[in-house]
């Protein structure tokens, strides 16, 4: 199974939610099943690592977001992910706009589809320190959902 993340610059959110879920596949020994990446709908920050706010808010957690670069969402990510979160709405429908008509990726919000509480993961990147910490808070839990599924699907 193929896990794609996106937000817009690839260095906030969706690099967050890869590091919490390689951690939580990594703990359930399902690691060299499921591969897990992010990329960005924008082209702002390719090759360059996690914001540092990101960072540190996931090291004091545990997850390490070091080794992670921006990479921009491509068409054929459609074809070779099995499942594309969307951070919030305006990506979403960046992406069913690049999304061909033969991609075989189910393509769905992130929180929407596993917390149910928010349609929306907010993007950290103009608050202070505690807007890292709720992007957090809501992935970890997300994320804990996703991980029955891939157990399921598995």
């Amino acid at each position: 199974m193929r896990v794609l993340f996106v937000c817009l610059g690839n260095i906030c959110r969706s690099p967050t939610a890869e590091g919490v879920l390689r951690h939580k596949l990594r703990e359930a020994g399902l690691a060299d099943v499921v591969e897990v990446a992010s990329a960005g709908t924008g082209d702002w920050h390719v090759g360059n690592p996690p914001d540092k706010r990101s960072q540190a808010a996931a090291k004091l957690r545990g997850y390490d977001l070091s080794t992670q670069r921006a990479q921009q969402v491509s068409r054929a990510d459609f074809a070779s992910y099995d499942l594309i979160l969307a951070m919030d709405n305006s990506n979403l429908r960046n992406l069913k706009a690049l999304q061909p008509s033969t991609g075989r990726a189910e393509l769905d919000l992130f929180l929407r589809r596993y917390a149910g509480l928010l349609d929306e993961v907010p993007d950290p990147y103009y608050d202070g320190d505690q807007g890292f910490e709720q992007v957090l808070d809501l992935i970890e839990a997300a994320c804990d959902q996703l991980l029955i599924e891939v157990k399921g699907r598995l």
